[in-house]
């Protein structure tokens, strides 16, 4: 298995695993053509520095992905952090350790772009995943909130 940054001939690969997932079954479209608003948020993410879709690739499969962003910030004495997102594992592979070396990949490139923390988020419903980020030394201190902006009153 290797990991590479992704490309966009990788994107359909990924929105079929974000949509062959319970929650993302729901959210995601995966058509054949893809809806464009998935090439263009690849694209912003392809121009913003620190950004990044990871994949992993089996026998030229795309079998793992995963968004890593580094943000610069101010708090903590200017500490950098590594935000992950959109962890995904093709439901044929799972259980074999590859989101876990997907993941100490992200945190290995993480490191060397001077990250002192990793964070991400999970959804409160995805028990499972909760338990796999435990394993791996993450510890849920925070509790995190999100605003749809069409909800947000003015």
């Amino acid at each position: 298995m290797e990991y590479k940054t992704a490309t966009l001939e990788h994107l359909p690969a990924i929105v079929r695993l974000l949509a062959e997932d319970e929650l993302g079954a729901s959210r995601e479209r995966f058509e054949d053509p893809l809806p464009e608003e998935y090439r263009t948020a690849f694209a912003k993410i392809q121009q913003q520095s620190g950004n990044s879709i990871v994949v992993a690739v089996h026998d030229e499969d795309v079998i793992g992905c995963l968004q890593l962003t580094i943000i610069p910030g101010l708090s903590r004495l200017g500490m950098t952090r590594g935000q992950i997102e959109g962890v995904r594992v093709d439901s044929r592979y799972r259980s074999q350790g590859i989101g876990e070396a997907l993941l100490r990949h992200a945190i290995e490139t993480a490191r060397e772009m001077d990250c002192q923390l990793i964070q991400l988020t999970t959804d409160k419903s995805r028990k499972s995943a909760h338990h796999f980020y435990e394993k791996l030394g993450f510890v849920a201190s925070h509790e995190g909130m999100k605003l749809a902006i069409d909800n947000y009153i003015s």
